[in-house]
Parts: structure tokens; sequence; C-alpha cells
């Protein structure tokens, strides 16, 4: 500018003439003074939000340490919407090779019928010794007897031979049978202090691998009934029963070879269940 101008007039000073002089927004160019730092309200807010994000992050992580004792198990039965496992940690007692010590509510008597189910939907029942170890440790003590008697029956000696078993239910060499019950879910049908009646919805695996098999491992589904006593301690089994289904469609998805059954069958264990 010249010195015509008279913002300034060449003597220091600003305004000579009383005219006022517009101050637009700071910017690096700004001729009439240093540039202003911005507030910092908005840096300080977000620095707090991190921090109560921090402690939120820092509480839930302790509440889910293993150490956090477990709550008690409702007594009411899942809603029929209910799709995601739920309930309290499995037991971790046995009896006979078989879970036990189930809490004395709805929940620990569907826990123990899932079990019960696993149990006598397995390769053990073909054999007498074990079969009879599993009916003892999970048969209500009136019921034992009726219970053994009508299982005997039932893995008669004709009946392995149809299978293509020994007398003590083994696969012949070369071959790995297979027996396996899986619960998908339980249902308790009636509930009155000791008594109960669950249902329990599973699918099952059974047949002979190998080459010469006449009988090939296929699935089925089906439903078991108990009715469960408490006899004290535990949930024993006074009777069951077994019907189809329910059965959903198959998929299109390729059936695995004999040895491919054959090696997950004895690769992948089963679990302990509870609801």
């Amino acid at each position: 500018m010249s010195n015509d101008d008279q913002y300034g007039g060449g003597h220091g000073e600003v305004g000579g003439t009383g005219q006022t002089r517009t101050r637009l927004p700071d910017s690096p160019s700004d001729p009439y003074g240093p540039t202003r730092r911005p507030p910092r309200t908005a840096r300080s807010l977000v620095t707090v939000v991190g921090v109560v994000v921090l402690l939120i992050a820092a509480i839930a992580f302790a509440n889910q340490s293993p150490d956090t004792p477990a709550t008690d198990a409702s007594d009411k039965p899942p809603t029929a919407s209910s799709t995601a496992p739920t309930g309290t940690t499995p037991v971790t007692e046995k009896n006979g090779g078989v879970p036990s010590g189930f809490a004395q509510d709805q929940q620990g008597a569907q826990s123990a019928a899932a079990n019960y189910a696993v149990a006598l939907g397995s390769d053990g029942m073909f054999n007498s010794a074990r079969r009879r170890a599993i009916v003892d440790a999970i048969a209500e003590e009136g019921s034992r007897t009726k219970l053994q008697s009508g299982f005997d029956a039932d893995y008669s000696a004709g009946l392995l031979a149809q299978i293509g078993l020994t007398k003590d239910g083994l696969a012949p060499a070369g071959s790995t049978f297979v027996n396996r019950t899986v619960p998908v879910g339980t249902k308790v049908k009636n509930f009155v202090g000791g008594s109960a009646s669950v249902e329990v919805w599973c699918i099952g695996m059974f047949g002979l691998t190998g080459e010469k098999s006449t009988r090939p491992v296929t699935n089925g589904w089906f439903t078991i009934s108990m009715t469960l006593t408490w006899n004290g301690s535990d949930w024993k089994v006074v009777d069951t029963s077994q019907k189809d289904g329910p059965t959903p469609v198959s998929g299109d998805i390729p059936v695995s070879t004999s040895d491919e059954i054959g090696s997950a069958v004895t690769e992948f264990g089963g679990f302990t269940y509870a609801r």
C-alpha cells in the first residue's frame, strides 16, 4: 500500500482518519497478529469420553472373570423361541462313566436327561457288561431290574448278528461300529417337586464302516422321553421311550466315504451336556 491510504500514515499508527479496520478470520497469512489457537473444548471432550469407554471396558472384562461366582439357575423352562445354548456349567462328577450330580431343578432335570440319552444311545449298550454299568448308573433303584431286563431283550444276540457285530458287540476286523446320539434340545413336559418328565430331541448315527459293510452308517432324528425321579442326591431314570422325528429336510451335501466316517467317530469325542 502507499502512504496515501492513511492506514498507518507512515507514523506507525493505525486508522489515522478514524476508519475502522475489519479483522478477518485468523489464518497463517494474517498480517495483523499471530494465529490464534483453536479452542481445546473438543479435544478435552474426546479425552473424557475415551477414559469413560476404557473404564466401562475394564469393568466388563472383570465381570467375565472365571472367578466370578455363577448365578443360580432359573427354574423356568426356556421359551419355545430359545435357540442359543443356555445354562450353568456342566457337572464334573461321573458315575459309571456317565455324568452325575445334577441340580434339583428343571434345568438339572433337562441336563440329566440329555446326558442319559447320550449314554443310552452309545455303542456301549451293545456290550452286556457296559450296558449293565450304564443302566446301574442312571436307573432309579426300584426301576433298575425292569430297565435292565428290557434293554437286555432289545440288544439280543439275534440283533447283534443281524447288524454284523460279535456277541460282545464289537465290529468285525477292518470295520468300525458307529452308534452315537447327539442331543439337539430338551423340553420339560412336567415338573413337580422330585419328579420330572423330559423330552430330548436328538440326531443319531448308526452303522458299520468298511467296504464289505452291508449296513452303512446312516443318520436319523428321534425324540427320547424320560421320566425322572429325585433320589435325594441326583436325578434317576424311572422309564424311557423313543419315537421318530421331528426330522428336517436333508441338505444337498456330498456323502463322506466310509473311511472318513470311521476316522471322524474315532477322533471326535463327545460332550457332557448341560441346559
